[in-house]
C-alpha cells in the first residue's frame, strides 16, 4: 500500500470484516482524491443488494448502482460494500433506500455530483426502478442534476 493510502487511516480495508446486522451509515470511510481538479466518473454496482419490506418483512432484491464526479473526498468501497450489507434486515421501501443512500454518501463525501439507481427485482409482478440525483448547489453541477433527472428513463 502506497504512503498517501497509509496515512488515510482507514479501519475496514485490509482486516478481518464484520457484518453489521442493521442499517449503519457510520461504517462509511473516505479518502482523499488525489484529482479533485479533474471532472471523471465513478461507479460502484451492487448486483447482490437486499432489504425488507416494511410492511411485511419479506426481502427484496435489487442491484443499486451509485455513480459519482468526486469532489475532495472519495468514498472507500470496502466500506460502502459493508454499509450496502446493513440493509439487509433494514425494512425500508424500495424508493427510501435510494434516497438514504445518496444521502448517506452526499454528507460523507460531498461530491460534485452523485445519481443513484436500485433496480429492484419485481414482488407480485411489478418491478420498481426509483432514481435519485444531486449536483452540489451554485455549481454547474447543479443544472446538471436537474437535465439528468428530466431526461432520465429506465426502459
Amino acid at each position: 500500500m502506497s504512503e498517501t493510502r497509509k496515512n488515510e487511516q482507514l479501519k475496514l480495508l485490509g482486516r478481518e470484516t464484520n457484518y453489521a446486522s442493521n442499517y449503519d451509515p457510520t461504517l462509511l470511510e473516505t479518502f482523499k482524491n488525489q484529482h479533485p481538479d479533474n471532472d471523471y466518473w465513478v461507479q460502484f454496482n451492487c448486483p447482490e443488494f437486499t432489504t425488507l419490506c416494511p410492511i411485511t418483512g419479506q426481502p427484496d432484491f435489487a442491484e443499486i448502482k451509485i455513480l459519482y464526479l468526486p469532489g475532495e473526498r472519495m468514498v472507500e468501497s470496502k466500506s460502502l460494500k459493508l454499509y450496502l450489507f446493513s440493509f439487509r434486515n433494514h425494512g425500508d421501501f424500495h424508493e427510501d433506500c435510494v434516497n438514504v443512500i445518496m444521502k448517506d454518501l452526499i454528507r460523507l463525501m460531498d461530491p460534485k455530483y452523485i445519481e443513484v439507481v436500485g433496480l429492484f427485482l419485481p414482488r407480485g409482478g411489478i418491478s420498481i426502478y426509483p432514481y435519485a440525483n444531486y449536483g452540489r448547489p451554485g455549481t454547474k453541477y447543479e443544472e446538471m442534476a436537474r437535465q439528468r433527472l428530466m431526461s432520465h428513463g429506465i426502459i
